[in-house]
Order: structure tokens, then sequence, then C-alpha cells
């Protein structure tokens, strides 16, 4: 008796596989402004917005002008790209709803914040600091077990709580900082 055997396709490592290729195809839809400017706008309105207003306002976030002060000619220019290039493109990865006049979000643009934590230029990135933050917190708990740091006036639980509450107002700021600092968030984009 003769047995046949299917042989069915590895799926090992396909989930790792497409991962990369969805991050990899964010961070492309990501590298450009007027998709990060379009992503912004329409986060900000929170409901559908038309192609005429994304253009207005991505071209004055564009040449730094007043959305009233943008001529026809770079409404137009920002339109027709919009229209023919960034729009089609984030409608392919699932990001927006496109319909010729109306673009909204999709619910996969959530999925987005993680890739847009967007650090001010005069700013520390959180890492560093949080680096620095555990380098104070070794020194402080490397003396108190070396008994050269004071522990008369400030007891050792003490210590051991200015380094936790350090880590707590840090954790804090960071977490109200970020959320303050997402697309759509901010009046112009960053």
């Amino acid at each position: 008796m003769a047995t046949t055997s299917e042989s069915k396709p590895s799926t090992a490592g396909t989930t790792g596989q497409n991962d990369q290729s969805r991050e990899g195809e964010i961070f492309d839809l990501l590298s450009n402004q007027r998709r990060r400017y379009t992503i912004h706008y329409c986060k900000q309105e929170d409901n559908p917005v038309t192609l005429g207003d994304l253009a207005e306002h991505v071209a004055a976030w564009e040449l730094d002008k007043e959305v009233e002060a943008i001529t026809s000619a770079e409404r137009k220019r920002v339109y027709t790209s919009l229209q023919q290039t960034h729009l089609p493109t984030l409608e392919r990865a699932d990001i927006i709803k496109f319909d010729d006049r109306t673009i909204e979000l999709t619910d996969e643009a959530a999925e987005l914040d993680v890739y847009l934590d967007i650090v001010p230029g005069n700013s520390v990135s959180w890492g560093i600091y949080y680096l620095g933050l555990t380098a104070v917190g070794a020194v402080v708990i490397g003396g108190l077990w070396l008994e050269v740091v004071p522990t008369e006036t400030v007891p050792e639980l003490g210590w051991t709580t200015l380094v936790f509450s350090l880590f707590a107002v840090s954790a804090a700021i960071h977490v109200v900082q970020n959320r303050r600092m997402r697309l759509g968030e901010m009046e112009r984009p960053p």
C-alpha cells in the first residue's frame, strides 16, 4: 500500500518576517513629511477630512505660512501630490480610507504612535536620561553599601525613597510629554 504525504510549507519564522516587513513598510510610510503631515491633520480633526482642506494645511505647514496665505498654485501642487502619490500609498497600507475627495484614518493608524516617539531637538532622549538616572541610583546604593553616604541625617530608607521618587516623577513626566508630542495632538506637526 502506497502512502503519500503532503508537505506543508514551513511557517517557522513567518510571523517574525511579517512583523519585520510591516515595520519596514511603516518606516517607509513615515519617512515622507507629507504623509506624516497627512496623518497629523487627520488625527487632529478626528473626523473625515476633505482633500482640499488637507492640501491647504499641508502646504501651509511645508511653507511655514498661515492657511489663508497659501496661493492657489501652492495648494494645487500639494493637492496633486497627495491625490496621485501619498494618499494611495497610505490607503494601500490600510492607514486611511480615501475616496477621491474624503480621507479618514483607519484603526490601523493607531499602531503608528509607537513609531512616532518624537524627541524635540533641544532635549535629551529619554533612554539617555534614564541611563543617567540609573547611574545616580547606582552611586547612591553603592555609597550606602560601602557606608560612604551619610545615614545620620538621611536614613537608608530615605535615600531609597529619594531614588524611587526620582524614577516615579520622571516616568510620569515622560508619559505626559509623549502624549502631548503625538501626531495630531499639537497645532502644528513636529
